[in-house]
């Protein structure tokens, strides 16, 4: 009788705006079943209990007037207070640890690995879960560009949340694999699948 192995883990580490939801997008039309975090947070904020949670603490200021979540408004209280912080991610993090369990456990049999997209996943503790975690080497010049054309940040937004997060130097050193984006969508394609061909006999 032959033991079924468990699917491989994938965890995407990088800093902000390397890529990693580009690499989620490979690894997606290969078959792979990603979560991706920062959805389900933001699925999570659309929760009435999560929304009068947030009134409660902040105050009426942090929805918006369509009756949605104020995500920068949010920020800027979280970014600039830790403890504040620290208190949005218990009440976060638990939904969508939860949702996370719910779509791995539903995957098909033939998937060649499970994808783990969190921002936070070395700070979060989502290591453990991962069986490889693949860091995503981007130059700061090409991520300053990437953030500023698509979320409108400055250089001094992206490093004010960079620096909530571990260092890339800490997370390159936690990862098992790097994987170099350099702005050419073809290297990067073929980077991971050869590296998802090793750990998943995928052909």
């Amino acid at each position: 009788m032959t033991t079924k192995q468990p699917k491989p883990v994938i965890g995407l580490v990088g800093g902000i705006g390397s890529g990693k939801s580009e690499v989620a997008r490979i690894l997606v039309s290969t078959g792979c079943v990603v979560c991706d975090s920062d959805a389900l947070s933001h699925k999570c904020l659309q929760d009435p209990v999560v929304q009068g949670e947030l009134q409660k603490w902040w105050g009426s200021g942090v929805i918006g007037e369509g009756g949605e979540v104020d995500r920068e408004s949010v920020a800027a209280i979280v970014f600039r207070d830790p403890v504040e912080r620290k208190r949005l991610e218990a009440l976060i993090h638990p939904r969508v640890e939860h949702a996370r369990r719910a779509l791995f456990s539903s995957a098909p049999a033939g998937t060649p690995a499970l994808v783990i997209d969190a921002p936070l996943l070395l700070e979060a503790g989502l290591a453990t879960q991962c069986s490889h975690i693949w860091f995503i080497e981007t130059p700061e010049s090409i991520r300053q560009t990437r953030v500023m054309t698509t979320r409108g940040w400055d250089a001094a937004n992206l490093a004010r949340r960079e620096s909530a997060q571990w260092s890339l130097d800490r997370k390159r050193s936690a990862a098992h694999h790097v994987l170099r984006n350099d702005g050419d969508p073809a290297s990067l394609r073929v980077q991971v699948l050869a590296e998802l061909g090793k750990i998943s006999r995928f052909q």
